[in-house]
């Protein structure tokens, strides 16, 4: 789900909600690891029963992961996809039931993120393209060794990850015979049952799995200490587990680790941008530290969530009965506002700025004041949500006045932290450009600082390495070098002109803001809003109220998503942009009921929708054509 920061904001506010898997393995001799019997009890100390799959989560990491070299061909993507599905079997070991589901034909509401998505992944991949090949040539001119370049063919659309076309079918038998061996020659699978909702079966993969958990808890046979686990990085995903109401739930998830280092397109070496890149360093053997680490897992425990929930949304003295359920509801529906798959979140809401605390404050109020919920299994009461997003909105000037003081503080402590750090750069004698220096012999500029750097590393802690690349002169030429100023020397050590260096003092000066048409934090931003955003007249007041409508409506219709299934698999909200929440005027009559019977999307009308040209050799060629052709 589209909401940045949730995860952040989430571990660092409940701290005990996070705790490290517990992988257990063995070292076969030869430095492989082997992982233990899953038929052993769990070393994480809990026994679970079912295990739940999302599995474009896996898919496309294992497809085209971004901190490793990519597979080289189709055979090693499945085999890397079998991988990563047995690595989480055996941290998990499920008792009951293994369930993976792949992402179908989703509603349209979704398809506008979809297409935006791959049209811009397909934009992305040729500009990365013609950046890597400007770049070998510049090396390759330089007289710098690069790899050879990798084959047109090989290089892997990203965007063939999508219901109905030919890899998904090719992954899905994959996937049948993973399991029937898995099934036969894997004794911790023996016992358990197996499902897989493959691309051919409507539906995004979360949201099909949750609709497994429903139809599981309305059996009779239904047991509610069921021990559950659902595998994806999406923030969803924790507001799904929280509305099955189960009192057992956990999300497995890999670790986030901020700067992960990422192999260069050029070379392949870590440490360094593709835009830095020097080429490949002779004699160097390349650095495995994070090709060869395995990311690590954690759990997220819903059941210690609920607990931090209970105590932050406690609401003592209510003048009705207080249910904590219905309360976890209304604050699942509330953190739509600060953004989702579907809606865009509102302006005034921002996590990083304790959006979340701030509706819980306000819908405490709420609550008080009208003696009721926001929401009941799945429905909206529209009077109560107009009362939060009302006192919202009295605080929206002074939301974007406090946003805009902060981002001026934080510019300006930039600023200040990078001429603190040209000046301590400037203030050490021996610059980066120069070899270490002894006493009585002359510095020497490198003109490759890293590879000198790698060079001097394998040349040992010997006696011999301090006469490295060093000639013999007397102490006061040498001190002179090394004093020498660098008049403004560039990267490629060509000496910049005044004018040049002044064009880049007038860069650091400009002002990001500059073109902001809309100025949120001063007055009279609504109607430059509406002018810019929408391209509509600023005392056009009923597009205003047609714009807030129609995301009320949105809500209505996540909130359902989430509890009831798809309520309509035709609707979607026709804006890129939200209202401010002082729009939200007389929507307690708004009608929140949509269209019965609609059918989801053909998969080839889908892939249509969502994929540009580029991508057209997924479709079947007649329907290719029409991406192109100008008068289709």
């Amino acid at each position: 789900m589209g909401v940045p920061a949730f995860f952040r904001w989430l571990s660092r506010k409940y701290p005990s909600v996070i705790v490290e898997c517990e992988e257990k393995k063995t070292d076969d001799g030869t430095g492989r690891y082997i992982p233990e019997d899953a038929t052993l009890p769990n070393p994480n100390g809990i026994e679970f029963d079912n295990l739940y799959l999302d599995m474009n989560g896996i898919i496309h990491p294992c497809t085209h992961p971004e901190d490793k070299p990519a597979p080289k061909n189709e055979d090693e993507m499945m085999e890397a996809i079998f991988e990563c599905i047995d690595r989480l079997f055996n941290i998990v070991r499920p008792r009951k039931v293994l369930y993976m589901a792949i992402d179908g034909v989703a509603p349209r509401a979704k398809m506008n993120q979809q297409r935006s998505r791959r049209f811009r992944a397909s934009k992305e991949t040729v500009e990365k393209q013609l950046e890597i090949a400007r770049i070998r040539e510049k090396l390759i001119s330089a007289g710098a060794a690069v790899p050879p370049e990798k084959p047109k063919g090989e290089h892997f659309d990203s965007n063939c990850i999508t219901p109905g076309t030919p890899f998904m079918e090719r992954l899905s038998k994959c996937l049948h015979y993973y399991i029937h061996d898995r099934l036969n020659n894997n004794p911790a699978w023996r016992n358990i049952k197996v499902f897989l909702s493959d691309a051919n079966v409507p539906g995004e993969g979360e949201h099909k799995i949750m609709d497994f958990i429903r139809r599981q808890r309305a059996q009779s046979d239904h047991d509610p200490n069921t021990q559950h686990v659902l595998c994806g990085a999406d923030a969803d995903l924790i507001m799904l587990g929280l509305a099955t109401h189960e009192p057992n739930f956990t999300i497995i998830r890999e670790e986030f680790l901020p700067n992960k280092p990422r192999p260069c397109e050029i070379c392949g070496e870590i440490g360094h941008e593709m835009d830095k890149c020097e080429g490949l360093m002779p004699g160097l053997a390349k650095p495995d530290i994070a090709l060869s680490g395995q990311v690590q897992f954690i759990f997220v425990r819903l059941c210690v969530l609920k607990e931090y929930l209970k105590r932050t949304l406690d609401m003592p003295n209510l003048p009705f009965k207080y249910e904590f359920e219905r309360v976890l509801d209304d604050w699942v529906f509330m953190c739509f506002f600060v953004g989702n798959d579907f809606l865009p979140h509102l302006p005034s809401l921002e996590i990083r700025e304790g959006a979340i605390d701030r509706l819980i404050e306000l819908y405490k109020k709420c609550v008080y004041k009208t003696n009721g919920y926001l929401t009941d299994s799945g429905e909206v009461d529209l009077d109560r949500v107009q009362m939060i997003l009302r006192d919202l909105g009295f605080a929206e000037d002074e939301i974007f006045r406090q946003r805009q003081k902060r981002e001026l503080a934080f510019r300006a402590r930039d600023k200040m932290n990078k001429k603190r750090k040209i000046a301590e750069d400037h203030s050490h004698v021996n610059h980066s450009k120069f070899g270490a220096v002894a006493l009585g012999r002359q510095p020497e500029q490198l003109q490759n600082a890293r590879r000198e750097m790698a060079n001097f590393r394998m040349m040992g802690s010997s006696s011999s390495s301090t006469d490295w690349k060093l000639g013999s002169v007397n102490s006061k030429t040498a001190l002179e070098a090394m004093i020498r100023p660098e008049g403004g020397k560039s990267e490629g050590g060509r000496k910049r002109t005044h004018d040049e260096m002044e064009k880049e003092d007038q860069e650091e000066e400009e002002d990001p803001q500059a073109n902001d048409e809309v100025r949120l934090w001063e007055v009279g931003f609504k109607d430059r809003y509406y002018e810019s955003k929408f391209d509509v007249s600023p005392d056009n007041l009923q597009f205003r109220s047609s714009v807030a409508l129609q995301y009320i409506k949105g809500l209505c219709w996540v909130l359902k998503y989430y509890y009831q299934g798809c309520a309509s698999w035709n609707w979607y909200f026709p804006y890129h942009y939200a209202p401010f929440a002082s729009d939200f005027v007389n929507i307690a009559g708004l009608s929140t009921k949509f269209e019965k019977g609609t059918k989801p999307f053909n998969p080839l009308e889908q892939l249509m929708g969502v994929f540009p040209a580029a991508s057209s050799s997924h479709v079947p060629k007649p329907w290719a054509k029409l991406m192109s052709d100008p008068v289709s």
